[in-house]
């Protein structure tokens, strides 16, 4: 066995991280405020979003979102099955059902097609996945939606561009920093979306209601009433957290060329294995942002792969166990039928792939794969 760990993830941080959160210590307002209001600059103006609001994670955010869109009781969402539970979870607590759609066997992302299949009276909401860091098809998407809205699941997806443009920059989108994330504000996530009215609204559910923020209740001579008209949760972001992903922004470019050069290296050195799918590619223009690297055990049980992965001291993940296997999901909505999903499902393990995995660590893990396949 190898004594170095190689993990499947790391966060990127250096010195700039943290001495931007020392002056924020320093500077004596720690919670939500002027660094929270400038990482939503900057991150609206890298999307292309016309706002963007931080909150506590990505999963805070799709539940604003389902709430403002009065999602509920007898309501249908259609959403991909391989994605984080977190998203299905939130469509449940909201009283509504999922409606999951099959995807793409080769990209792991959501077939239009076969969201245009589910779509019902009931439909209120269609949630596409860009999966792994990749753009799911959207103007095919759009097309069927028409005037249904669409939430763009963009949690894996900072840095990921369909056609041009940055993802998320017409459509609500929601994207999450957690650790694992191509930034990272410790744990944390965002939302964008170009609806003035309806990104008021998800401002004052962000924080109990209130129609101004602390910061400015209380500055010099300021007044520190307030009033609820209605009332809001407790999701946003600190400003600790929002001078880590500040940094974080300004190095993204950065961090998913590394990442990309890395999934390239795999791409390259795995082709010719036996007993391995990797990634596909869709085929329209874009821009990947390789958040994961995901492939697919085919000559062996998958398992015992992960257990000779371990043996070498490599790590590994799983995204995602299929939502529509899930206990809870199964019991109250039955047995659902989605081939590619099944077949895909059973397979899929995440590599390493972070931007301080040097070339010995991916030497290492390719030539382990290698080894434990032959």
């Amino acid at each position: 066995m190898n004594d170095e760990f190689i993990p499947m993830s790391r966060p990127y941080l250096g010195r700039e991280e943290i001495d931007a959160i020392i002056d924020v210590v320093k500077s004596g307002w720690i919670t939500t405020g002027p660094k929270c209001a400038e990482l939503e600059e900057n991150f609206a103006r890298y999307t292309g979003a016309l706002q963007a609001l931080t909150l506590s994670s990505g999963t805070a955010g799709m539940h604003l979102v389902l709430k403002a869109l009065g999602i509920g009781n007898n309501d249908e969402v259609i959403t991909p099955s391989i994605t984080f539970a977190s998203t299905v979870n939130q469509i449940v607590l909201a009283g509504a059902k999922p409606v999951f759609a099959d995807v793409d066997y080769d990209t792991l992302l959501v077939r239009p097609e076969e969201i245009e299949k589910r779509i019902t009276k009931h439909t209120k909401a269609i949630i596409p996945v860009h999966f792994a860091g990749a753009p799911a098809d959207m103007d095919a998407i759009e097309s069927i939606a028409r005037d249904i809205p669409v939430i763009e699941d963009a949690a894996h997806a900072v840095g990921t561009f369909y056609k041009g443009r940055h993802i998320g920059w017409k459509n609500l989108a929601v994207y999450s920093f957690h650790p694992i994330k191509n930034i990272t504000t410790a744990e944390g996530g965002m939302i964008t979306g170009s609806d003035k009215d309806f990104m008021a609204r998800v401002k004052l559910m962000r924080f109990h209601g209130i129609e101004r923020d602390a910061w400015k209740r209380y500055g010099r001579a300021s007044d520190p009433s307030y009033d609820i008209t209605e009332p809001g949760h407790k999701y946003n972001m600190t400003d600790i957290q929002a001078a880590l992903g500040t940094v974080q922004l300004r190095k993204i470019d950065q961090i998913n060329e590394i990442r990309s050069n890395i999934a390239n290296r795999y791409l390259n050195e795995l082709a010719s294995i036996d007993g391995l799918d990797l990634p596909g590619r869709p085929q329209y223009d874009h821009v990947h942002s390789w958040h994961l690297f995901v492939v697919k055990i085919l000559s062996m049980d998958r398992p015992a792969f992960m257990e000779a992965l371990a043996r070498d001291n490599i790590g590994y993940g799983l995204h995602f166990p299929a939502c529509h296997r899930l206990s809870y999901v199964r019991r109250l909505f039955g047995d659902i039928d989605l081939p590619e999903t099944e077949a895909a499902s059973q397979k899929i393990l995440s590599l390493p792939l972070y931007p301080g995995m040097s070339d010995e660590n991916i030497t290492r893990v390719i030539e382990t794969i290698k080894g434990i396949l032959a």
